[in-house]
């Protein structure tokens, strides 16, 4: 990405929102096939945009981290009801797992906005590696027996694991996809349906991360086009570009090969990964 010039002008805004429009429309091809609900997608990209503009007196992976889970609101809301028709969204899976991770969201946003910068960032480095290396080690993610019965959540799972997968998700932005489907593919469910779970199991992350976000930060005014922590004119760009591609990529759900799509799983992942190291 060009470097961004210390003050930004009018040409440089249309620049940004230009790039944003393009990264909308590719988070909202991963929030319908990954259930990403645009986090990995959005954080990068909002945070090397935020060093150079108000946000970076906020705190520029704080504005990224909460500008995410704005988007991912929308976006994963949006996916939900287009997955809704395919009947793919398993009730057992869903409740009350979906409870647990909304406590964990709460507890984690708040633990978010205490922590300094450099903190989060590397936090959530270390979170993206961790997935990659376990998923790539342990049996079951890429390669599922066809023959293979899904299992039902065990207690601890849905209670300790869901309060985990909120906590983590939300002190990061991500919307917890990243720990839900690996979850559901261990439990022996095929991708497709990993992946359309993942979307309403990040709601609780998204909002309940909005609404502390959007009242924690300080020093803002009506003026700089944030509320709180949220840069609304990258959520809105985001946005525009996200809507319209989810609503075209649900009709392609479920024809990719279950293998490739566990592998582009990772690899996008990967992508995400190296874009927040790289990015001083």
């Amino acid at each position: 990405m060009p470097a961004v010039p210390a003050t930004p002008n009018v040409g440089w805004v249309l620049i940004e929102i230009a790039v944003l429009l393009g990264f909308g429309c590719l988070s909202g091809v991963t929030t319908v096939l990954f259930g990403f609900g645009g986090g990995f997608i959005t954080v990068p990209v909002v945070y090397a945009f935020a060093l150079a503009g108000p946000g970076h007196a906020l705190g520029a992976m704080h504005v990224a981290v909460a500008t995410s889970t704005a988007v991912m609101v929308v976006n994963a809301g949006s996916a939900t009801l287009a997955q809704l028709r395919t009947g793919r969204l398993r009730r057992e899976y869903l409740w009350p797992l979906i409870a647990f991770i909304g406590l964990g969201a709460l507890l984690g946003s708040f633990a978010a906005t205490a922590a300094g910068e450099s903190v989060l960032r590397w936090l959530f480095v270390a979170y993206l590696a961790l997935t990659i290396v376990d998923s790539v080690v342990r049996k079951g993610f890429v390669n599922r027996r066809e023959d293979a019965e899904p299992r039902a959540l065990g207690g601890f799972t849905t209670t300790a694991g869901g309060t985990g997968i909120g906590a983590v998700a939300s002190f990061l932005g991500v919307g917890g996809s990243v720990l839900t489907v690996p979850l559901m593919r261990r439990k022996g469910l095929p991708m497709a349906d990993a992946t359309a779970l993942a979307n309403p199991l990040s709601l609780p992350v998204a909002v309940i991360g909005t609404a502390v976000y959007a009242f924690a930060a300080t020093g803002t005014s009506p003026g700089d086009a944030h509320l709180g922590y949220i840069d609304l004119v990258a959520a809105g760009a985001l946005l525009c570009g996200s809507l319209p591609t989810i609503a075209v990529t649900r009709r392609v759900v479920g024809r990719i090969p279950d293998r490739v799509h566990a592998i582009a799983y990772l690899a996008l992942l990967a992508a995400a990964l190296i874009a927040v190291v790289v990015r001083q």
